[in-house]
């Protein structure tokens, strides 16, 4: 895909077309009688990341699964759309003066379905962007589809798997402490569009 390919994929994200998409996504019957999310939340619930920011939230599916939360998103209608919904969410604008914007502050930075939608120099950009509001020992997770998630969004841009989380945790400073495949072991991922890599790493700080 050429670098312009790339941009237009990316900004894509920012309309209010793409919250419409996420919220029917979301709001589908079946997914509601069966409940599809519960394991998802599970599996977010399960890792006890204390208050967490919630990088690239969308509409606050996940900011919905935390106790303790705040999200932040490029896309204005998405984050208007989780505050109706009762969440803490913010704009990347509204970002830097809200007073969510505490350095030293959170025990955990979530990246869930963001990184496979920017190249990696924007990945790592958009992350280290948010470094000074979390603490010395905190932890990053990243959630990225595997390969059939990937093929079902046109805003995709990259895959991303487990090496490539890797290495995007350690060039800002952190230690992978843990990666696996959900909700299904790594084949699945080439049939079920819903199987994640996980990727929990440690930030590392020399004293």
């Amino acid at each position: 895909m050429s670098e312009a390919a790339d941009s237009a994929a990316g900004e894509a994200t920012q309309g209010s077309d793409y919250t419409e998409r996420l919220a029917n996504l979301e709001g589908a019957r079946w997914k509601q009688v069966l409940d599809v999310q519960a394991p998802y939340r599970w599996n977010l619930r399960r890792l006890q990341l204390g208050r967490t920011l919630d990088v690239g939230c969308g509409i606050g599916r996940n900011l919905a699964a935390l106790d303790d939360a705040v999200g932040v998103d490029h896309n204005a209608t998405s984050i208007a759309t989780a505050r109706q919904r009762g969440l803490r969410a913010w704009t990347t604008d509204e970002w830097p003066g809200c007073v969510d914007a505490i350095a030293d502050h959170y025990d955990a930075m979530l990246l869930a379905h963001v990184l496979e939608h920017v190249q990696a120099a924007e990945g790592d950009e958009i992350i280290r962007g948010y470094l000074p509001y979390l603490r010395d020992n905190a932890r990053l997770v990243l959630i990225c589809p595997q390969e059939k998630g990937y093929t079902t969004d046109a805003t995709h841009v990259r895959f991303v798997d487990f090496d490539a989380m890797v290495a995007t945790a350690e060039r800002l400073g952190f230690r992978a402490e843990r990666r696996y495949s959900f909700p299904f072991p790594r084949h699945a991922g080439k049939a079920f569009p819903y199987n994640e890599f996980v990727v929990v790493a440690r930030r590392v700080v020399d004293r």
